[in-house]
């Protein structure tokens, strides 16, 4: 079947506008371009779904080597508490009614509808009480000297991901009330009147998505004439989310306490600015800073990273960063950040980032969960590598690893309770 529909734009082309888009004309017209006879899985009862909001491995599908493919097209939708006051009985009712909702219309999958919803440390504030111990959600601050964020204080984020862009907008458009019903099924409630939308941004990731964003829009940050692999799903020109180098679901979930089955998640908006990055390095330049440099001299990344399997063989980069940057005069980004680990050498964090051209910038939405926001910090010092600025030749955004090309924008921290207590919840739930 010819993917176009006599209209200009391919179909899937125009699911990834509409999605960066929004709203009800989005939406419409995206679904007047869907081939007749598709259908949506749809979803059943929401108590048989896991109660850890983050439990998604098991709901999306793997790659030939076991690795995590994360749905293609993503909502992040920021919202403010519409009352005076700490929320009542009959709003959090509204809230769970809605979620339900949005549960039985589609199928807990990427090719149904996953999303989580997370409070920040703003919303708690509202509240006599306080968060219990075991959780860590501290208000966002900067994370390096070179950085001067603004920070994202919102009540609640509302993350929707599907491979259907279509999916994603009819979804968001249920919960703000511009649409009375998700995949054909009515809407039992809405969140109008309650949460008010306060921001929103998009973003995408999968094989070929970035070169087709380069290819159809003027997207500032990424020269024209860029050689992005067309099977990488990143617009830096390799994959991520290696299962060796990502935490499990179990190790990122809270443990005990009132919010037992819960996780914390950072969301950074980071501008990417890849002149230089395609402009001036090579692909050795490219994979030397992205893994290491003796990755590089080895040969040991073959396009995308495809051939790593499982992992990315950080174990054959020098961990001491000192004996890099004196042997090559650089050191790479996955190098410094598998530095963050535990006392049982396994990763601290688990990352489902992914790429956007919001405002027309290239960009990178840095999602991830982890059981303490303290983690991510952790995580985000090894990245700034300050210790191999001892080395001269090495600087604080230069020759130290991926800083030079990404410059964050905002930062926020959100709470993602277990499914019990997603609802508008009090610090101290029962």
């Amino acid at each position: 079947m010819d993917p176009r529909d006599g209209r200009g734009l391919d179909r899937r082309e125009f699911a990834k506008a509409a999605v960066a888009i929004g709203g009800a004309s989005a939406l419409s017209a995206c679904l007047d371009r869907l081939p007749g006879g598709r259908e949506i899985p749809t979803g059943g009862d929401p108590s048989s779904l896991p109660d850890r909001q983050h439990a998604w491995s098991e709901r999306i599908p793997n790659d030939d080597h076991g690795n995590d493919v994360m749905p293609r097209h993503h909502v992040l939708l920021y919202l403010d508490y519409a009352g005076d006051g700490t929320p009542t009985a009959n709003e959090r009712e509204t809230v769970e009614t809605a979620l339900q909702s949005l549960e039985r219309a589609y199928e807990h999958s990427n090719d149904g509808l996953l999303f989580t919803v997370g409070y920040s440390p703003s919303y708690f504030d509202r509240f006599e009480d306080s968060l219990p111990e075991a959780v860590d959600l501290p208000a966002p601050e900067p994370l390096s000297s070179f950085e001067d964020p603004a920070f994202d204080e919102q009540d609640v984020l509302v993350h929707l991901a599907s491979d259907h862009g279509d999916v994603v907008l009819e979804a968001e458009s249920a919960l703000l009330g511009e649409r009375d019903a998700a995949n054909d099924r009515e809407m039992d409630a809405d969140l109008v009147g309650v949460l008010e939308k306060a921001d929103r941004r998009t973003g995408f990731i999968g094989n070929g998505l970035p070169t087709e964003h380069h290819a159809d829009e003027d997207v500032d940050g990424i020269p024209d004439d860029a050689d992005i692999d067309e099977e990488s799903p990143l617009f830096m020109g390799f994959k991520s989310g290696f299962t060796k180098n990502q935490a499990t679901e179990d190790r990122v979930t809270i443990q005990t306490g009132p919010f037992e089955g819960a996780t914390t998640q950072h969301v950074s908006k980071i501008r990417l600015r890849l002149d230089d990055w395609y402009g001036e390095q090579d692909r050795d330049d490219r994979v030397a800073e992205m893994f290491c440099p003796a990755h590089a001299e080895n040969d040991v990344v073959e396009g995308v990273g495809e051939n790593l399997g499982d992992g990315t063989n950080v174990n054959e980069c020098p961990a001491d960063l000192d004996e890099t940057a004196q042997e090559y005069g650089r050191v790479g980004h996955n190098q410094k950040t598998a530095n963050a680990r535990d006392d049982d050498d396994n990763p601290i964090i688990l990352r489902r980032d992914f790429d956007s051209t919001d405002g027309g910038e290239a960009g990178l939405h840095f999602l991830a969960v982890q059981r303490e926001i303290g983690d991510f910090v952790e995580t985000r010092e090894a990245m700034n590598g300050t210790d191999a600025t001892e080395n001269p030749a090495i600087r604080q955004r230069v020759n130290n690893g991926i800083l030079e090309y990404t410059f964050v924008r905002r930062r926020g921290n959100f709470l993602l309770p277990p499914r019990r207590h997603r609802a508008l919840p009090t610090p101290r739930p029962e």
